[in-house]
Formats: structure tokens, sequence, C-alpha cells
């Protein structure tokens, strides 16, 4: 979630994103977008925006280059044959990277770039016909590549939907929530609500208890009244990599970069169910955890590469030798996992 202050208002509000399909894994229900989003505002929880990458797509599909030629007349362009899956067109394409057996995204003509800001139109290039453009991330509004045509998996049918290569036909729902919503600030919590207006069931959470078969060596201590309970886990043997594809895609989806398996399984878990975690590398930490309130002028050098002068009051959670984070708000750096294989 990210705070801003509205111009139009003296409450803060909390801005949030989850996408259509990560609600509907807690909610059961037919409801559509536009059915989704008006019941949401409806029960104050204000949508701020809707991002359908799925919809900015449409007519866009999957194109497999069957021939690249350089062209007569032009050094820097390729005169290339496009199956679309409907018919087979010419066009002619500057990216470097373009080949025969590529598969791409096509756009036809009449399709609106919005990353160029153009219609496009069948012309002429130098004199050889083109009927569409193969484009680039930049030219979609999906990244800052531009280096050449997007390159999809070899085994995307030519003439299926772009989106749906592309990973992107899940649009993306952000709302407001002032901070006495906190019951909400999870996308389960959203579900519940939905489904206390009558939009749907609320799935049931199928969490089995993972029993403990050793002792937590880190002890932790509880130093001032501001955290009445801070629950932790110690785990042996993890190693730590990459997150599986699917998680790293419902990060991605909200705008947050994959980092780690254990760091975005804290992210998914924060999202999800509003429950705020954070994963220390156990052989980092000096003595205990103390969780306690910062003293003025105390710094932390935070997880996304800034560092801050903690106000006194703030939670901090400590070790010996100093903060390691801020209970709810983000981790440190120096103690944090990211790509080394240890016990946390």
């Amino acid at each position: 979630m990210t705070p801003w202050r509205r111009a139009d208002a003296s409450c803060i509000v909390m801005g949030m994103k989850f996408t259509l399909s990560w609600l509907k894994e807690y909610l059961e229900t037919n409801a559509t977008l536009n059915d989704v989003s008006a019941k949401l505002t409806a029960i104050g929880l204000e949508v701020e925006g809707i991002e359908d990458k799925a919809a900015q797509l449409k007519g866009f599909v999957v194109g497999h280059v069957l021939s690249a030629e350089k062209h007569p007349d032009a050094d820097k362009l390729q005169c290339l044959v496009v199956d679309t899956g409907k018919e087979k067109l010419k066009v002619v394409c500057g990216a470097p990277n373009a080949r025969a057996g590529l598969k791409g995204v096509f756009a036809p003509a009449g399709s609106y770039i919005p990353g160029l800001n153009v219609t496009l139109k069948k012309t002429s290039i130098r004199g050889q016909e083109s009927n569409g453009m193969m484009c680039s991330a930049r030219e979609l509004v999906l990244g800052e590549d531009h280096a050449g045509i997007i390159e999809l998996a070899g085994d995307a049918v030519a003439g299926s939907l772009a989106a749906d290569a592309l990973g992107v036909n899940d649009p993306v729902i952000e709302i407001n929530l002032t901070p006495n919503r906190g019951d909400c600030a999870g996308i389960y919590g959203v579900a519940r609500d939905l489904a206390a207006a009558g939009l749907g069931r609320l799935k049931a959470l199928d969490v089995p208890a993972v029993k403990g078969a050793f002792k937590n060596p880190v002890s932790v201590t509880l130093k001032d009244s501001g955290c009445p309970l801070f629950l932790g886990r110690y785990i042996r043997g993890c190693k730590v990599g990459a997150s599986p594809v699917w998680l790293q895609k419902r990060l991605k989806s909200v705008g947050l970069n994959p980092v780690s398996a254990p760091v975005d399984v804290t992210n998914y878990m924060t999202l999800a169910f509003n429950r705020p975690l954070h994963v220390f590398d156990a052989a980092k930490i000096k003595g205990g955890i103390h969780v306690r309130f910062a003293r003025g002028g105390e710094t932390l050098e935070a997880l996304n590469g800034k560092t801050y002068s903690l106000d006194a009051g703030m939670i901090a959670v400590c070790d010996d030798a100093g903060v390691l984070g801020l209970g709810g708000v983000i981790g440190g750096a120096p103690s944090s996992v990211t790509e080394m294989t240890t016990d946390i």
C-alpha cells in the first residue's frame, strides 16, 4: 500500500492495489469487473482507478514472423511476413531482433499504439508495403525496453490474444482506505467486506498447523507497550533463490519487484492478509530481538536503499547491535535475506 494525502480532505488515505483474479481467489462470485468496482465504492472502499491492460490491448495478437529479409532501400529496416493467425501480412520493421521464427506482439492497421500516441494505418515505407507493426514493451507501455520487439514464448499461438500471452489479462483495481479501515488493508479483508455486502461468498482458508520440531534459538523481548505481540518462526536449511513464477507475476501485477522466495512470501502475506512480515538472516542477528520504541536520532538502513532517521516513539525491531526494521512498515537491509543460503 502507498500512503498519500488527498488535497480535498483532512484525513490520510491509503492506496491499495490488487488484481481481480487475486480477489476472486478468496471471493466466490460471478460478479464482473464493473460489478465489483461499483460495490466497492458503495461500501466505502472508493475505487481510485482500474488498470485493464487487456482492454488496452484489444485487437493486438501474437504474430509469428515467417520470414525476415533486408529492406532493399534501407539499411536498418527489414521486410517481414507475419502470420497473424488469420492471414499472412507484410510488415516493415526496424527492430534489430526481428527474425524468422520469432513470436511477438502484432498490432494490425487501425490499432492505437499508446507509447507512440499514434493510430496505425496501412502504409508504404520506402516503397515496401507495411500492414501494422511488431511492438516493443515501451510502445505498449509495458516497460522501458525499446531496444527490440517483445519476444514471446515459443509455444505462443499465432492469432491468440496478446494480453494472454503477455500475462496482463488480469485487471488491477486500486482502492482508497482511511486509517479506520484496517480490516480491509489486505485482499482477504476486502473479499470479506464484499461478501458481507452480498456480492458473493467468502472462501474459508485452509491453513493447517505446522508443529515446531526444535526450539527457536533467537529470543524475543517486548520492551515497551507499543507492541503487545510479536510472532516469529525460525527455519533451518532454507536455500534462498527465486520464488515460483506465479508468485513473481502476482507481485509484479501490483507493482512490486520480486527479490527472493523468502522476501516475496512476506510481501505476499502482507498484501493478501494484512499481516506485515519481514524475514531476517539469522546469521546476522546479534543476540536476541528486542521490540521497543525508537530513540530519537537512531537510523535505519532500509531495504529500499534509503537511510532513515527515526523519531522517538516509532516501533523499532532491534537486535543487540541496533535497529533491524520498523514494525509493520519496512525491514532493514543488513539483516534481510536476499541471495545467501543460510538458516533463517
